[in-house]
C-alpha cells in the first residue's frame, strides 16, 4: 500500500534546497521499510549527491527490500555525479515510487526502464501535481533551453508603482520586501531596465542571511548607466551583465574595467533584443530570471511571449494621479480580446499587503523592443 505521507515528506525535503540547486531540479527522497522511514535526503546543490544517494547514506538499517519514494525520476546517466539507478539497484531496493517524470532527454523514461529490467517494481506519477510543482523552472529550462521568467512588482490599490513625482519608496510593507528577497534567492538572475537604475539606483542583491546572490542583468540600449551607480560600483562583488545595443558615449571599456560584463544584443530598432538576451542566458546556464521592472520592460516580456509567472504585491494605499506610472507600460493592446490572461496559483497576506501569484497563460499583441 502506498502512503501519501511519505511522498509529501519527500516534497517537504526537496523544498529545503530552494535557491541552491540551479540548474539542477529540486528532489527529495524517503526510504521506507516495514512501515517506518529508515532513511531520507534531498539534493542540496548542483555537483553534490542526488536525493536518492543522500537517502541511502542516511539509512539506519539495511535498505534491502525497502521502498523509496522520490519526487523525480532517478537519473540513469553519468553527469557530475554517478547514476542514481545504479545506487538503487545495488542497495537492493524492491520498489520505487516516483512523483514526476524527468523531461531531460538523458533520463526521460530510461531510468524507469533500467530499474524494471532489474526486477524493481516502479510506480509512476504518484502525487504528480505536488511533485511537478517543485520544478517549474527546471522543466521549462530543460525542454526549451530558455530561462523561466517571472515578473514581479508592487503596486497600490489603484494600480500605481510610483506617485506623479516618480517617488516609489516604499509602496509595499517590510514583510513584502522581505518576501521579495526570498524570490531573489530563489531565481538565478534579476533583471531591470536602465530607467529603474537611473531613478532608484538599486543594488539588486539578496539580503537574506546565507541567501544566494542572483546574477544582475541591466537592459541599457545606449549604455546610459552611470559609473557611480551602485550597480557599477559593486560589479566586482556581484556578477553583473549589461545588455546593450549601441555605445554612443564610448563607455564599453571603462564599464568593463569596473567588472561589468557587456553583451551587445541589438534588434532591428537599435534596442536590446529580449529574445536574443534570453537565448544567450539559456546558453550560458542561467535557468531563471526575476524581472523587477520597469513598466516598459514588463510589457516587452509579455509581448515577446517570454514570461511564465507573475508576482504582484498589492499595498492598501491609493496614490492617484493621471501621470503616475503603472506596472505595465509600452504601447498596450488595442482590444480587450487581446488581453494577457492569467491563472491564479496562490494568494497570501503579508501583514496587510496581499501577494498574488499568477501563471501567465496567453499573450496577445505585437512584438516590441526595449530601452
Amino acid at each position: 500500500m502506498l502512503h501519501e505521507k511519505y511522498m509529501k515528506r519527500a516534497v517537504f525535503l526537496a523544498k529545503k534546497a530552494l535557491g541552491y540547486t540551479s540548474p539542477n531540479p529540486l528532489v527529495g527522497a524517503v526510504i521506507v521499510k516495514d512501515g517506518k522511514i529508515i532513511g531520507e535526503g534531498y539534493h542540496h546543490k548542483a555537483g553534490q549527491p542526488h536525493a536518492e544517494r543522500m537517502a541511502l547514506a542516511d539509512c539506519k538499517r539495511s535498505p534491502k527490500g525497502a521502498t523509496i519514494y522520490v519526487t523525480l525520476e532517478p537519473c540513469c546517466h553519468q553527469g557530475r555525479t554517478p547514476p542514481c539507478t545504479e545506487a538503487i539497484i545495488e542497495a537492493g531496493i524492491k520498489r520505487v515510487v516516483i512523483g514526476s517524470s524527468d523531461p531531460n532527454p538523458l533520463v526521460k523514461g530510461k531510468g524507469v526502464e533500467i530499474m524494471r529490467k532489474n526486477g524493481i517494481t516502479v510506480t509512476e506519477h504518484f502525487l504528480q501535481k505536488e511533485c511537478d510543482g517543485l520544478n517549474d523552472v527546471f522543466f521549462h529550462y530543460i525542454t526549451t533551453k530558455m530561462p523561466y521568467v517571472a515578473l514581479k512588482y508592487a503596486m497600490t490599490a489603484d494600480g500605481k508603482i510610483a506617485t506623479s513625482t516618480g517617488a516609489s519608496r516604499w509602496i509595499s510593507n517590510e514583510a513584502s520586501r522581505h518576501h521579495a528577497h526570498h524570490l531573489r534567492h530563489q531565481y538565478s538572475s534579476i533583471l531591470v531596465g536602465i530607467e529603474t537604475v537611473l531613478q532608484d539606483d538599486p543594488l539588486l542583491n539578496c539580503r537574506l542571511e546565507h541567501g544566494t546572490q542572483p546574477l544582475r542583468i541591466i537592459c541599457d540600449s545606449r549604455l546610459r548607466i552611470p559609473p557611480e551607480s551602485q550597480i557599477c560600483q559593486t560589479a566586482k562583488e556581484y556578477d553583473t551583465i549589461i545588455a546593450y545595443a549601441q555605445d554612443p558615449f564610448d563607455k564599453k571599456e571603462s564599464l568593463e574595467a569596473l567588472g561589468l560584463t557587456l553583451w551587445q544584443l541589438p534588434d532591428e530598432n537599435g534596442k536590446v533584443s529580449l529574445p536574443m538576451l534570453m537565448k544567450k542566458l539559456g546558453e550560458t546556464g542561467i535557468d531563471s530570471v526575476l524581472v523587477e521592472g520597469g513598466g516598459t520592460i514588463h510589457y516587452g516580456f509579455l509581448q515577446h511571449n517570454l514570461a511564465q509567472k507573475l508576482y504582484i504585491y498589492f499595498a492598501p494605499k491609493i496614490f492617484g494621479g493621471n501621470i503616475a506610472k503603472t506596472p505595465v507600460g509600452g504601447e498596450g493592446i488595442l482590444e480587450p480580446k487581446d488581453a494577457f490572461l492569467l491563472k491564479l496559483l496562490h494568494s497570501n497576506t503579508l501583514e496587510g499587503d496581499i501577494l498574488l501569484e499568477y501563471q501567465i497563460e496567453t499573450k496577445g499583441g505585437a512584438v516590441c523592443s526595449q530601452d
